[in-house]
């Protein structure tokens, strides 16, 4: 279950991630507040995951699913141009996110 509250925290990552571009600097107050839900729930369901494993696991985890997802979000809903590069560096790693908990 705690890997499920990791994977949800790291999604809510990308969410608050997410609206608090679109709060254009906190100045659109419904995503200002969908921002600081998304902070809020993502850091509680990380120190819910964080009870039973091990921090050197978890928060590389966390902070991975949300580099990748707000990287993925960021040219879905804004039109970020990434190079081929870059793509190969992101692919890189969720390889290490992978390798982390596979090898946990």
């Amino acid at each position: 279950m705690n890997w499920i509250y990791l994977l949800l925290a790291g999604l809510f990552e990308v969410v608050w991630a997410t609206t608090m571009k679109m709060s254009h600097g906190f100045t659109k107050l419904n995503f200002t507040i969908m921002t600081i839900v998304g902070m809020i729930v993502s850091f509680a369901l990380l120190a819910q995951a964080t009870k039973t494993l091990p921090l050197s696991l978890a928060y590389p985890i966390w902070t991975g699913i949300g580099a990748v997802g707000s990287i993925i979000a960021g040219v879905i809903l804004f039109g970020d141009k990434i190079s081929l590069l870059t793509w190969f560096f992101i692919v890189l790693l969720l390889i290490s996110i992978i390798g982390i908990k596979a090898s946990a």
